[in-house]
């Protein structure tokens, strides 16, 4: 997936396309969590849809929910949902930042390695 240590760094092109990948697949799991979140709202406290999209982005965005929970498997519900959307940020974030973060670390490699191969 990523190149290793005595590989050249990729093109600005490709690394480009390979942060968009990494984008759209932190894309899908925020959208399937949301989808998620909106169903879990409508079918278990009896929200409208509309409601039930907002209270599953406030909740996957961090802010809470909009309506109050009356019912106890919605509360159930909302309890794991919360803990689930507080992991989800953190591992979409990461996934975004790797190739960052790789791209960083390899070209601080690709430098040693010249340096050392200047010195031999």
């Amino acid at each position: 997936m990523f190149e290793r240590r005595h590989q050249p760094m990729i093109s600005r092109s490709e690394f480009v396309r390979r942060l968009a990948r990494f984008a759209a697949v932190g894309f899908a799991i925020v959208l399937g969590s949301w989808t998620v979140g909106t169903f879990g709202y409508h079918y278990l406290q009896g929200l409208d849809w509309l409601d039930s999209v907002l209270n599953a982005a406030m909740i996957l965005g961090g802010l809470g929910p909009v309506d109050p929970i009356t019912h106890a498997a919605a509360k159930v519900f909302a309890s794991f949902y919360a803990l689930y959307s507080g992991l989800i940020f953190l591992a979409v974030a990461g996934l975004i930042m790797a190739p960052i973060f790789h791209r960083f670390i390899h070209r601080f490699h690709v430098e040693l390695d010249d340096e050392d191969r200047e010195r031999a």
